[in-house]
């Protein structure tokens, strides 16, 4: 998993005292109230490709958390010499912006560097997550299993990788692990309105969308790098 996640990016300067506006890229803007520092990565990011799931959390079936489906593959996460930790000194809001000052950065000269650079928290000072929820930016890049044989390109994938002692007729979603039969890999979250998609990218090249809901999703293993779905019939034709 990331050490540091993403909680926003900034747009442009604001005034000609040192401030800056920032597009969040989390559940709640107001959190913002609650920091103390951030780390601006060095080399800036397009506005395009704003990682929005970098601190946006998510759940199955839960339609109040939704997360948006902007890319965050081809933005890289800064480490070593690649970001500055920066003391916020105040925070307010415009509409759906933040508007942040940074501590001895008092003129538009100080800051019009960050134009289009990204705003990093530690992990230490991320939101609490609730049982059943994981930050988008760990979801990405997960390999996916199915419970139930699949066809891609017409071959079944007939043998479990790992074969599981059965408990019961029914295995909760607790007792339910990965791996199953290989799938492919998580790559993106969209978001339909309702509840997020996972997109997954099979192994012959195609995609198939798995709905982010307690029907498909069985199982996730951020420390083995897994997840554990049940395809619905029609998915993948």
């Amino acid at each position: 998993m990331l050490d540091i996640l993403q909680v926003g990016a900034v747009t442009s300067t604001h005034g000609l005292a040192g401030e800056v506006k920032v597009f969040p890229t989390t559940d709640d803007p107001m959190r913002y109230k609650d920091l103390k520092t951030v780390l601006v990565e060095s080399m800036p990011v397009s506005v395009r490709n704003l990682t929005a799931g970098a601190n946006h959390r998510q759940k199955p079936d839960s339609a109040n958390r939704r997360t948006p489906g902007i890319r965050q593959n081809d933005t890289p996460q800064p480490s070593g010499d690649n970001f500055r930790e920066m003391h916020i000194e105040h925070v307010r809001f415009q509409k759906n912006l933040v508007i942040l000052k940074f501590s001895g950065l008092d003129r538009i000269e100080d800051v019009e560097w960050m134009r289009g650079h990204a705003l990093y928290v530690t992990r230490e000072n991320a939101v609490p997550l609730e049982d059943g929820e994981y930050f988008i930016a760990d979801l990405i890049g997960l390999t996916v299993y199915s419970d139930e044989p699949v066809s891609v390109s017409g071959t079944a994938f007939a043998t479990k990788l790992q074969e599981e002692p059965q408990t019961g007729i029914e295995k909760t979603l607790e007792e339910k692990s990965a791996p199953g039969f290989l799938l492919g890999k998580l790559s993106d979250v969209l978001q339909t309105g309702a509840n997020d998609v996972y997109e997954v990218k099979l192994a012959d090249g195609r995609e198939v969308l798995i709905p982010a809901i307690r029907q498909c999703i069985l199982n996730v293993d951020l420390k083995q790098g897994t997840m554990l779905v049940h395809l619905l019939e029609g998915l993948l034709e």
